[in-house]
């Protein structure tokens, strides 16, 4: 599998169809950790389809994995604009049992070299519901800025959720340590 950045413990690579059982074993174990905030593919129609967008060019989606090649979570760079908006927006997610020890933490800088420099892009945006403290405390450790509040914003497991949004630009994103 091609490691598109490496870093110390994490690294980022594009989902395969070689992925498909271990990641819908992750998002199963993982069910109960991703309730309410989001619903990883978790069957292999579901995973499929999450393939199909990350061959797309509005998408790139990008698993974090550990030195084993061990999946650790996602993160998905979607929505992507170009022109004179170079935009996109960071949807992302850890796998039991890896959440909660800093592994996406790591890889938050991997994101940024990858979707700032890879990509090309200007600006990131990411969407948080406010209760997600988890969530929150991640983009608000790797340098992200909150910039308002949207009632009813997406509709998620069946309701529209309020979300906080953040964002960050190239120029704003702190330097990867080597």
């Amino acid at each position: 599998m091609t490691i598109l950045v490496a870093g110390a413990g994490v690294s980022l690579r594009h989902p395969t169809g070689d992925d498909r059982d271990a990641f819908i074993a992750a998002a199963v174990r993982s069910r109960e950790l991703h309730h309410p905030w989001t619903t990883a593919p978790d069957t292999r129609e579901a995973f499929d389809a999450y393939l199909e967008r990350a061959g797309s060019d509005r998408e790139s989606c990008l698993l974090v994995v550990d030195d084993a090649d061990e999946l650790v979570g996602v993160y998905n760079v979607a929505e992507i604009v170009r022109g004179s908006f170079q935009n996109a927006y960071l949807g992302y997610y850890a796998f039991v049992p890896h959440a909660g020890r800093g592994a996406m933490r790591a890889a938050m800088p991997l994101v940024f070299e990858h979707a700032f420099g890879h990509l090309d892009l200007h600006r990131l945006q990411a969407n948080v519901q406010p209760d997600n403290a988890a969530s929150r405390a991640l983009l608000e450790a790797t340098g992200w800025r909150e910039e308002g509040f949207a009632p009813r914003y997406l509709r998620i497991d069946g309701d529209w959720r309020d979300h906080v949004m953040y964002a960050i630009t190239a120029e704003g994103a702190p330097a990867r340590r080597t």
